[in-house]
């Protein structure tokens, strides 16, 4: 299973997109599963359902900083490439699905109102605009680290 199969399966399984896009790049990092899930997890939704940036977009920039994040005695060149990196990914990011906006990739619909959850659902958005979203989180980090 590749990484793309596996975050869709996290997703599909309950977790959230942040932890979904994290959770397949943690263990490289040395972080376990279930602390990269609970790292994660008040991100979903557009962090905390507030429907802000989306989480598939905050979980890879996660990894981003676990890869080229500047840590104590880094020089800051580390911290330079990092934000560079997150341009980058924010611009790929953009051009395939028009924004990073939660609400706005969910078509306007609001995750809180219950009418509007139940539209989502219905229109079965999670199930085909969320997964492309995560499974496009994952290809650009993997391109974005080689």
């Amino acid at each position: 299973m590749n990484k793309q199969e596996e975050a869709v399966r996290y997703f599909r399984n309950k977790f959230n997109c942040s932890q979904s896009v994290l959770a397949v790049f943690g263990s490289e990092y040395g972080i376990p599963e279930d602390d990269c899930l609970k790292i994660a997890c008040a991100f979903g939704g557009g962090m905390g359902r507030q429907q802000h940036t989306c989480g598939a977009v905050t979980g890879a920039l996660m990894v981003l900083g676990l890869k080229y994040g500047k840590a104590i005695n880094d020089p800051e060149e580390k911290k330079i490439l990092t934000y560079s990196k997150t341009k980058e990914f924010f611009s790929e990011f953009k051009k395939l699905n028009g924004s990073t906006d939660c609400k706005v990739l969910l078509d306007g619909l609001d995750l809180n109102d219950p009418v509007d959850h139940q539209k989502i659902v219905d229109l079965k958005l999670f199930d085909i605009k969320c997964e492309k979203y995560i499974t496009d989180a994952v290809n650009i980090i993997e391109r974005l680290m080689k």
